[in-house]
């Protein structure tokens, strides 16, 4: 199965098109491990910042993109949910996904 990521849609409240890409477990350990401080406590920025650079793949966006808490709060909650497997069975309309390249 090398070479075959695992995609999904996103449509925000707001209208834009995501695009997450799963970018392997070894990767998901590593911003899992990453995200954190040195208590152990996950920094939202940090995590944020991971997710936005290896699952968002379109559009291209940093945490500064953003204009509105809320979207910023629903792409990361929803791309660390499609990583983590968390979202598949409450998934609604607005995502979908697809095998891809």
């Amino acid at each position: 199965m090398a070479g075959i990521f695992k995609q999904k849609d996103f449509k925000s409240e707001n209208g834009t098109e995501y695009v997450f890409q799963h970018p392997g477990v070894r990767m998901i350990s590593k911003i899992n491990d990453q995200s954190k401080n040195k208590f152990g406590v996950v920094s939202e920025e940090r995590l944020a910042e991971l997710m936005l650079k290896h699952v968002v793949v379109t559009p291209k966006v940093t945490i500064d993109d953003f204009t509105d808490y809320e979207e910023y709060s629903a792409v990361i909650n929803n791309a660390y949910a499609f990583i983590t497997g968390k979202g598949d069975e409450n998934d609604n309309e607005k995502g979908s996904e697809r095998e891809g390249d």
